[in-house]
This record gives C-alpha cells, structure tokens and sequence, in this order.
C-alpha cells in the first residue's frame, strides 16, 4: 500500500488533505473570479447581514466578506508555499552541513542551530518586520528562517543515522559522490521526516502571517489578508460579533487542517506506529486482560 493510500485512509489525514485542497482551489478561482471585487466599497450595503447577494455579510465598509476571504486565501497560499520553500532550503542545508562536513564544521552549525531554536518563530518575525517594514516577503523570510532551523535540528540527527546504513556505506565505496550519496541515498531516507516537519512548518507559517497581519507587523491594509481582515473586524465584535467568526474559522481551519496533515504523514510514513499503537493500550505489563 503506498503512502498516499495510506495517509487517505487516516481520518486526520483526509480531513488535512481536504482542508489544504479546499484553500488552493479557493486561492486559484480567486485568482479569476469572486462574488464582489474585494476592493468595491459601497456604504448603501454597510454591515449587512448574511443573505443572497451577500453569503456572509459586509463589513463596515460594504465589502463582501465572502470576496474577502476568497482573496485572502491567496495571501496563505502564498505565505505558506513560500515560507515552506525558504525552510525547506535552510533546513536541508544546515542538516547537510551539521552531518558530512568536517567535525569543526558540524560542531558549528549544531551550536547555531542550538541558539537559533531558542528564538520562537513569532519573534524572530516580529524582530525582521520591526527593523524591514510589514510586507510579506519579509514574513515569508523571517518564518521560514525562524522553522528551517527546526527543521534543521530534526533532519540533521536523522542523516547521521542514516550515513551508517550499509547501503550508504557501499554506494561510498563504489566510488560516489557525497552529493551523489546525499541524492540517491540519503534524502529518499529522511523525507517522511522532513515532509512531516515541513506540513508543520507551513501551518507555523499561516499562523504567523494572520498575527504578525493582525498587528500591523505583516501584510500591508490594501493587501488581502485574514490577519488584517480580523483585525478591521475586530473593533466592532460587540456589535456585529458574526462577521469576526469567518475569518476566524479559516485561520483555525487551516493550521488544524496543516496539523493533522503532519501528524497524519507521520503515521502513514512510518505504518509500525499504526502497529505500536493498539499493542501499546492492550498488552500493558503487569495488567491482565
């Protein structure tokens, strides 16, 4: 059964799977169409109530929360593809380093990594934004920077163990490369790993762009955005507390959906996990069944 198969038949990973697809379709249909254009304000529809025209309201301006949202999730999209892309990157290079280079050099880039895993995410981006400005190239990089280091100290551990392996050890012999080795023998090896970080990294990455957005440290107010729609909204929570729920619920919706799609990946990749787990509740020592 390949992991595909295995990861739908997961319950969290279905659930995952259909929350990132729902996003990335929404993200591309937006790309060419919405209800209303996000920008359109029109004070005669100023906080309407959910109806045909409207299938979630207006805010306080008359826009289309719906348009809103639809565009908005092209701004994740982005954030979490791009954030994933720089963590993915770092992260490999680090691990890489940190695992076939001379001992000085392991040593080094484990002590660096070491200190920057200390630094939460968040605040390494609030740092970046403070002294760069708010925009999100800059909360692609400083997310990315801040989760390819996790990445990094996850992956690093896992390529050492796999250069003892004895296939690695005969491809070595019969004359390859260590790029060669790292690509044929080594990265096929910490994948499941590294994907399972990388899903993690990019709900990291939705989470951050909402808050840095929702304190004014992440995407610009004429750029759509959830962090800065909820922010907009939130003002006004007493008295229209319906419209700050949806983009709410799509923040929470995806990193849940992310989550569970890493936890689900993790499963799937490694089936004895699946195995481990019902003996571990059943055959519990010095319990009689």
């Amino acid at each position: 059964m390949s992991t595909l198969r295995r990861l739908w038949g997961i319950g969290t990973g279905r659930f995952g799977i259909l929350v990132v697809v729902a996003i990335a379709l929404t993200a591309l249909v937006s790309l060419a169409w919405t209800p209303f254009d996000p920008a359109s304000v029109d004070a005669r529809a100023r906080w309407s109530d959910p109806s045909w025209p409207h299938l979630l309201g207006t805010d306080g301006n008359g826009r289309d929360i719906l348009s809103l949202l639809m565009a908005g999730a092209r701004t994740t999209l982005v954030v979490a593809v791009g954030a994933g892309v720089v963590a993915s990157l770092l992260g490999l290079a680090l691990a890489a380093l940190g695992a076939l280079t001379a001992r000085w050099v392991r040593e080094s880039v484990a002590v660096l990594v070491d200190i920057l895993v200390a630094f939460p995410v968040l605040i390494i981006a609030m740092m970046i934004s403070a002294v760069w400005g708010g925009s999100l190239a800059v909360v692609i990089w400083s997310v990315g920077i801040g989760f390819g280091v996790n990445i990094a100290r996850v992956t690093r551990p896992e390529l050492r163990r796999v250069l003892q392996s004895d296939f690695v050890l005969a491809g070595r012999a019969s004359g390859l490369t260590p790029a060669q080795n790292l690509w044929r023998h080594l990265l096929p090896n910490v994948a499941p790993v590294f994907i399972v970080q990388l899903s993690w990294g990019m709900a990291v990455a939705v989470l951050a762009e909402a808050g840095l957005s929702y304190l004014g440290f992440g995407a610009p107010i004429t750029q759509p955005s959830w962090g800065v729609l909820l922010s907009d909204l939130q003002a006004y929570i007493s008295v229209h507390p319906l419209t700050v729920v949806w983009p709410g619920l799509a923040i929470t919706l995806t990193v849940l959906g992310l989550n569970l799609l890493g936890d689900a990946l993790r499963e799937a990749a490694d089936p004895t996990l699946a195995e481990r787990a019902p003996q571990a509740r059943t055959h519990v020592p010095g319990v009689v069944a």
